[in-house]
C-alpha cells in the first residue's frame, strides 16, 4: 500500500478534474483570445483583426461543436466571443458571463471577415495562438500541451511572457517525478480511493452536482441530438423499458447532449474534456442512486471512477484519434463494480471487458453526436460489471487484452499514440475535405 503515492493522487485529480464550460478546445481559444485583448486594454470595437492558428488535433475538436452561449459551431465564433466578452481569470469557464448583446456583436464580427482561423505546423496535439489587433498595436497568446496552459505572450511582436513547455512525451516514456502514476498501479488507485481520510476526498462530490445538474438540463431542454430525452420519450411511449441500464444511457447521454448543445452549465471535466468528465461521474451517479448509496460510498465511488480514468488516460496523448469517453467509462466502471459490490479483481476484469468490447472507437471531432458515444460507452461500461461480478469477462488470451489490467491500459495505449496517429490525419483529412 503505497500510502506516499496519496497526496499526488490528490493533487492530480484536484489539477485534472474541473469545471469546464462549453467544449475545452474552442474554449481554450476563447481563453487566448480574452487573454490578449486584456494585454491590449481595448474594447471589442478597436479590435481590427483577430487571427488563430490550431493544431490539426485542436481543429477536428473545434470544427463542429456548439460554443456555450452562441448557437453557433466552429472556431471562430469561440475566438470572437472570447475576444468580446472572455473573462481570462475564469479559466475553462472563460464564457460564463456571455450575454446575448456579446454574441450579437462577436457575430458581426464574423459577418465582417475579422476573424480567420488556419491549421498551424507544429507538433504539440494542442495548441492554439490568437493574435488580435488594433489600430496601433498587438497581442499574441499561445496556449499549448493543455487547454490553459499559456506558453508564451507577445505584445507588439515582443515577447513579454515564456513558459516552460509541459512535458509532452507519452507518459510510459516520462520519467518526472511529478507525475504520480510512475510508480503506480490500479490497486493503488483502489486502495487510495477506498482507504484515504473521507475528509480528504470529499471535494470530488462537485462532479455530482455540476454534472447532475447537466443532465437534467439535457433531458428539459432541446439541445444536441436530444440522445438522453429520445430514451426518455422511449420509455415514457412503452417503447423502453425503465431501470438501471436505461437510467445510465439517457442520464449520461442528457448530460453530454447538453454540454455539446451549447447549455450555459458548466461539466466537471477529467482530464480535459468535459464528456470524459461526465463519462466518468454519470453512470457512477445512477448506480449509486439505484442502490441507495449513503455519501461516502458515492464519495469514494466518484473518487475511484475519476482517478481510474486519469490513471487510463495519463499512458495517452492529450488529443487522439480514440474517443476519449471510451476511456473515462473504464473508471466509471471502476466506480460502478465497486458499488455493486466488487473488489479490484472484479474491477480490473471489467475495464479488460471493457477494453476487449470498446477499444478503436474514433474521435471524429468534438459534435453533437459525442452524446451517442458517452452512451454506448456508458453501456459497454454497465455490462462489463455485471459480468465481472458474475466471474465473466474478457481474457488475456484474447485480442490486446492482457491478463493483467495494468498491462491491457499500456495496450490500448500503444494503440492509441502508434497506428490511431494516422488513424487521426485520415479523419481531420475526411472532416476538411467533405
Amino acid at each position: 500500500m503505497k500510502h506516499t503515492l496519496w497526496p499526488a493522487f490528490i493533487d492530480v485529480v484536484k489539477r485534472d478534474v474541473v469545471p469546464a464550460l462549453g467544449c475545452t478546445e474552442p474554449v481554450s481559444v476563447a481563453l487566448a483570445a480574452a487573454i490578449a485583448v486584456n494585454k491590449l486594454n481595448i474594447n471589442h470595437q478597436d479590435i481590427t483583426a483577430i487571427n488563430v492558428l490550431v493544431s490539426a488535433n485542436l481543429m477536428k475538436n473545434g470544427m463542429g461543436v456548439t460554443v456555450p452561449g452562441t448557437g453557433m459551431v466552429g472556431l471562430e465564433i469561440a475566438a470572437a466571443a472570447g475576444a468580446v466578452a472572455g473573462d481570462s481569470s475564469a479559466q475553462l469557464e472563460v464564457l460564463k458571463n456571455l450575454t446575448t448583446d456579446n454574441v450579437a456583436i462577436a457575430k458581426t464580427m464574423l459577418d465582417k471577415k475579422i476573424v480567420t482561423v488556419n491549421v498551424a505546423n507544429v507538433s504539440n496535439i494542442l495548441y492554439s495562438k490568437v493574435t488580435i489587433f488594433s489600430a496601433n498595436h498587438s497581442a499574441t497568446v499561445t496556449i499549448a500541451d493543455s487547454h490553459t496552459h499559456v506558453l508564451a505572450i507577445e505584445e507588439d511582436g515582443i515577447t513579454t511572457y515564456i513558459a516552460e513547455p509541459q512535458n509532452t512525451l507519452n507518459p510510459a516514456q516520462k520519467t518526472i517525478k511529478s507525475n504520480p502514476f510512475i510508480d503506480a498501479c490500479a490497486q493503488d488507485i483502489f486502495d487510495f480511493s477506498t482507504q484515504a481520510p473521507l475528509a480528504e476526498i470529499e471535494f470530488i462530490k462537485q462532479a455530482y452536482q455540476l454534472n447532475n445538474d447537466l443532465s437534467i438540463e439535457g433531458l428539459q431542454g432541446n439541445y444536441g441530438l436530444q440522445v438522453g430525452a429520445t430514451f426518455q420519450r422511449s420509455v415514457e411511449r412503452g417503447l423502453l423499458a425503465g431501470g438501471l441500464l436505461t437510467d445510465v444511457l439517457l442520464r449520461t447521454a442528457a448530460a453530454s447532449d447538453a454540454r455539446m448543445g451549447g447549455a450555459m452549465k458548466p461539466a466537471m471535466s477529467n482530464s480535459g474534456s468535459g464528456n470524459q468528465g461526465i463519462a466518468a461521474t454519470m453512470p457512477v451517479v445512477v448506480v449509486a442512486e439505484f442502490i441507495k448509496a449513503d455519501d461516502e460510498q458515492l464519495i469514494r465511488a466518484l473518487m475511484l471512477s475519476h482517478l481510474m480514468a486519469i490513471y487510463i488516460k495519463s499512458y495517452q496523448n492529450k488529443l487522439s484519434a480514440l474517443c476519449g469517453a471510451t476511456t473515462a467509462s473504464m473508471g466509471a466502471v471502476a466506480g460502478m463494480t465497486w458499488l455493486l459490490g466488487g473488489d479490484i479483481k472484479q474491477i480490473s476484469a471489467a475495464i479488460n471487458s471493457m477494453i476487449g468490447d470498446i477499444a478503436g472507437m474514433i474521435c471524429d471531432g468534438a459534435k453533437t453526436s459525442c452524446a451517442m458515444k458517452v452512451s454506448s460507452s456508458a453501456g459497454s461500461a454497465l455490462k462489463s460489471a455485471l459480468m465481472a461480478l458474475d466471474g465473466i469477462g474478457v481474457t488475456g488470451n484474447e485480442g490486446i487484452v492482457a491478463h493483467d489490467v495494468d498491462s491491457t491500459i499500456r495496450n490500448l495505449s500503444a494503440l492509441a499514440n502508434g497506428s490511431m496517429t494516422q488513424t487521426d490525419v485520415q479523419i481531420l483529412d475526411i472532416m476538411i475535405n467533405k
